[in-house]
């Protein structure tokens, strides 16, 4: 007989692990969930949703917080302020748990972790929480308007700060608020395989809603599904999960027949499998990445695609290749970045990204950058993209890439739709932004090899 199971102190564990232990929120979800996946469907939504919906609103929970304790948050026990977190997102924001359960569990939980003696504490702040939260003052939009966008969407002063200069409030706004909508699964159908006509029906026929998406034919919005390895068409190889952004990289690269293309960071492989797609079987593309783990991930999709001119291969992008030297007809460089275009998906990323953490990615992606240049034959063409949005990683380093290597920018008006051209566009590069684009954050460069 399976033993029964505490589901908050399992969203507790989660927590811990993400917020403490530094662990990437999807990854420990995922994990979670495999480890757990005999729970009904119910307990299982109900863990997603408390540990990604307290990463999602995590400084407005804080805040709320030291509204009712005479201890800061931040020193505070990490399991009692983690356990407050969950609490608290549960009484403002799941109106189908009673307040009177939430604050009863807490403080279980609390005595059951060794803390007794702060049971009074927990019991107090939620219950004066559960009573007056609607008495709760938040920031002024006009007196503090990036203080109050901090609190209402959950982003960090310093990030709205950098965005807000970029890319002024409107903007900035948007892209905060388009971090809590819920949108389906963006998927890139393989037309090698079948056409888009014949997997629209066969993902109906799972009784799944398919969206055409407005920027490339072949991708769709899905929803309405349970597990992707279950989707029949993704088991097929038919589907490839990839946002749209990403898919422009390829439509971007421009290959052509036998093209030999490699992609220096690429895992999990969406945009190599993509570029061998595109190939029609010809060419060669070695798909590199730095670890072993990610290397299989890679061989996985390559397997369950079936493409045939591919390779996954482990290799350190930071280590010169010496025999890659001016043999690639394209290099793609989708360097490791802060990743602050993807965070709808990754909340925690807004919390562990710091500017010193940045500025050591700018100095890794430069680094990588010195390296895989040499990789491009003379005339060939190399493509720079991060899923971030800022211009720190994005157009200085174009900056000092191109006042550094004998290379120059192309227009990509001939690779993308009509809604996404504009003057960058015409000047070689383009800067996705979530909530204003119906895209992730992503930025895209193309550029020719002159000398």
């Amino acid at each position: 007989m399976t033993k029964p199971v505490n589901l908050r102190e399992i969203a507790l564990g989660m927590m811990m692990e993400i917020t403490e232990e530094e662990a990437y929120s999807h990854v420990v979800l995922r994990e979670t969930l495999e480890k757990y996946q005999y729970l009904e469907k119910r307990d299982r939504a109900f863990l997603t949703r408390v540990v990604e919906g307290t990463l999602e609103h995590m400084i407005q929970i804080d805040y709320i917080i030291e509204q009712f304790s005479n201890v800061p948050v931040y020193n505070m026990k990490p399991l009692i302020r983690n356990l407050l977190r969950l609490s608290v997102y549960q009484l403002k924001y799941m109106d189908s748990v009673p307040d009177s359960a939430v604050c009863n569990e807490a403080v279980k939980l609390a005595q059951k972790k060794g803390f007794y003696n702060l049971k009074g504490f927990v019991n107090g702040v939620l219950r004066n929480t559960a009573r007056r939260l609607s008495q709760v003052r938040y920031p002024d939009q006009e007196q503090e308007p990036l203080h109050y966008l901090s609190v209402k969407y959950s982003f960090p002063i310093w990030m709205l700060n950098k965005w807000a200069a970029q890319f002024g409030y409107e903007a900035t706004e948007k892209m905060c608020r388009d971090s809590h909508m819920t949108r389906g699964t963006t998927v890139r159908c393989n037309l090698a395989k079948a056409s888009k006509e014949e997997i629209v029906r066969d993902l109906m026929s799972q009784g799944i809603t398919v969206k055409q998406h407005p920027y490339l034919d072949y991708a769709l919005e899905i929803s309405d599904y349970n597990y992707i390895g279950a989707v029949s068409a993704f088991r097929k190889g038919w589907i490839q999960v990839q946002d749209v952004s990403s898919m422009l990289v390829a439509e971007i690269a421009a290959v052509n027949w036998g093209d030999y293309c490699i992609d220096v960071c690429a895992a999990p492989g969406g945009k190599s499998l993509h570029i061998a797609d595109k190939l029609m079987g010809s060419g060669y593309v070695e798909a590199r990445d730095i670890s072993e783990r990610k290397v299989q991930l890679m061989q996985e999709n390559i397997e369950r695609t079936g493409a045939i001119n591919i390779r996954a291969m482990r290799m350190d992008a930071t280590v010169p290749d010496e025999n890659s030297r001016g043999k690639a007809d394209i290099v793609l460089a989708d360097v490791p970045c802060s990743g602050l275009g993807v965070i709808r998906k990754k909340q925690d990323i807004k919390y562990k990204m710091s500017e010193k953490q940045q500025q050591d990615i700018i100095r890794l992606q430069r680094q990588i950058l010195y390296n895989v240049q040499d990789y491009v034959r003379p005339g060939g063409t190399l493509i720079y993209s991060t899923c971030t949005i800022g211009a720190d990683e994005n157009q200085y380093n174009l900056k000092w890439f191109l006042e550094n290597f004998p290379f120059r920018l192309e227009t990509i008006d001939p690779y993308i739709c009509d809604e996404l051209k504009s003057r960058t566009t015409a000047g070689g590069y383009i800067q996705l932004l979530p909530g204003v684009n119906q895209s992730d954050g992503f930025f895209i460069a193309r550029l020719r090899r002159t000398g």
